[in-house]
């Protein structure tokens, strides 16, 4: 109940309105501010380029409330385009649940992770979603494979969408566009996305390099202010003009990002730089691998060697 006596409180555009906090490689979770408008606009390309979101749709998005995603997409961005937003309690992933919640209720845009999906297909086999009609997901890269057997079993493409914490969504498959299986789309109305070498400069198409976005002179909407208390970790964000992602990719001709892997996620082995996600969708596509994970043990020789782990 809101009291009668309650009056709103006047702010700035660039005033802070919120912190998610965001984990790292290494050290404590770090706090990441938000402006009014970096939610209000950032948010609203977010729920009406890539969610494709109007006011007859109802929403549902499975990320965990611990997750910023869970605000984005389940808050934020549906509330700004004025959909339904579903929610259903859920202590734990069960994806016969899901998919029979799909099936029973008018959900029409759904949004879950990459591992989400890898489980509902294995589950699936005569779901009929009626009023389905746009999947997206995030949180982790898809592999192809995937995307394939979801689109086989309901017809439906999943979307993929890339950000971060600190930027909301950087790029995404929009409705419209064709997918590249594999590829995470195209950057984000909102966001200059260049991918850039070491000393800051932009790469040319096919050449692999750090996902930046242009932060100077002015900086975006959807892009973080500062880590809360942190002065010297937001100033390393920076290189030149560009705000580091800290992940690594390349963009291709037709302008469509492709991810590569975290930039400690490299595996350097014999000179060769190894995106162990490229060999994950490879080992996905093997009809006896229902999962599989690649990681790197040290080498005397090579530096470092792929060690696969997979599950039959």
């Amino acid at each position: 109940h809101v009291s009668d006596n309650h009056t709103c409180v006047k702010t700035k555009h660039d005033e802070t309105m919120a912190i998610f906090f965001t984990s790292g490689t290494s050290g404590s979770p770090k706090m990441t501010g938000h402006t009014h408008s970096s939610f209000g606009l950032g948010l609203s390309v977010n729920g009406r380029f890539w969610l494709d979101l109007i006011p007859s749709d109802v929403m549902w998005n499975t990320s965990d409330t611990g997750w910023a995603k869970s605000a984005w997409s389940s808050v934020f961005s549906p509330w700004i385009q004025g959909a339904c937003v579903f929610a259903h309690y859920l202590p734990r992933f069960e994806p016969t649940s899901i998919l029979q919640t799909l099936s029973n209720f008018p959900i029409t845009v759904f949004c879950s992770a990459p591992t989400a999906y890898r489980m509902l297909i294995q589950d699936m086999t005569s779901c009929k979603f009626k009023s389905l009609k746009h999947c997206v997901s995030a949180g982790e890269p898809i592999n192809p494979e995937v995307t394939e057997q979801w689109r086989n079993k309901t017809g439906l493409d999943i979307y993929e969408g890339y950000g971060q914490t600190e930027t909301v969504l950087i790029c995404g498959n929009f409705k419209g566009m064709k997918i590249k299986p594999g590829s995470m789309g195209k950057p984000s109305p909102a966001f200059d996305v260049k991918i850039l070498d070491v000393n800051g400069n932009v790469l040319p198409p096919g050449q692999e390099g750090d996902i930046g976005i242009q932060a100077l002179p002015n900086r975006p909407f959807g892009l973080f202010t500062h880590y809360v208390n942190d002065p010297s970790k937001t100033a390393s964000t920076l290189r030149g003009n560009f705000y580091i992602t800290g992940d690594r990719g390349y963009m291709d001709e037709d302008g469509y990002l492709w991810f590569v892997a975290r930039s400690d996620d490299i595996i350097l082995s014999s000179g060769y730089r190894i995106g162990p996600f490229e060999v994950e969708s490879a080992l996905m596509e093997h009809p006896s691998v229902a999962e599989s994970a690649v990681v790197s043990s040290p080498d005397p020789i090579r530096g470092e060697v792929k060690e696969l782990i997979h599950l039959n």
